[in-house]
């Protein structure tokens, strides 16, 4: 078991992120922490037919200004929440659980959330549901200084560094377009959902263990 892990908003988050709470005592959402721009706060990446495919959110941008995640806004002048939708349909429209989630994919990306808090914690709530994890949640709108007791993963669980030694990697499962390009890992939890359905939390705690 992880104890208590401590981590910024995510956006659905990674089949990793999932493998941590799957096995810890709760988690700590620190909202208060500066927004980073190509962090998982406001990227997801699926395998695509040509490869690894970010699906990006557009925030409100205050230019030069540092913005505490829970002061950040939404922008729908670009229709981000559509195109994340078609990608999401494009790769996942023949596997096995589909149509299962996809319903309630579409009814939360189209509605207009008021913050990119608010959507990366309506993401979190339907995939922990999904996954029947009955995890403690507990969002901090100040930013959390003391760590003591927590897994501080705050800064290095991020797309562009390698996983760090606590967060155990992906062992392979079902995935499309794996006949291409080989299985890949640090892609969002919507694949191993949409690839294998009610038995993801098991192989999440199996990764993990």
């Amino acid at each position: 078991m992880h104890g208590i892990i401590l981590l910024p908003a995510f956006y659905f988050g990674t089949v990793e992120h999932y493998a941590l709470i799957a096995e810890s005592n709760g988690m700590v959402i620190d909202a208060g922490g500066h927004y980073e721009r190509q962090s998982y706060r406001s990227r997801t990446t699926l395998p695509g037919p040509n490869g690894r495919q970010d699906l990006n959110v557009c925030i409100a941008r205050r230019s030069g200004e540092k913005m505490p995640m829970h002061t950040v806004g939404l922008s729908y002048a670009e229709p981000w929440h559509h195109r994340h939708l078609q990608a999401i349909r494009s790769t996942y429209g023949q596997t096995p659980w589909f149509i299962h989630y996809i319903n309630e994919l579409e009814a939360l990306l189209g509605q207009r959330h008021e913050s990119l808090l608010a959507l990366d914690l309506a993401t979190l709530r339907l995939i922990l549901k999904w996954l029947g994890l009955q995890v403690p949640v507990e969002v901090r709108m100040e930013h959390v200084e003391d760590a003591s007791g927590m897994l501080d993963l705050r800064h290095s669980l991020h797309p562009k560094k390698p996983l760090p030694a606590s967060v155990p990697p992906v062992e392979p499962y079902p995935q499309v377009f794996a006949d291409r390009h080989g299985f890949m890992g640090r892609v969002c939890i919507l694949d191993l959902l949409m690839n294998t359905g009610p038995r993801a939390a098991g192989i999440l705690k199996g990764m993990a263990g």
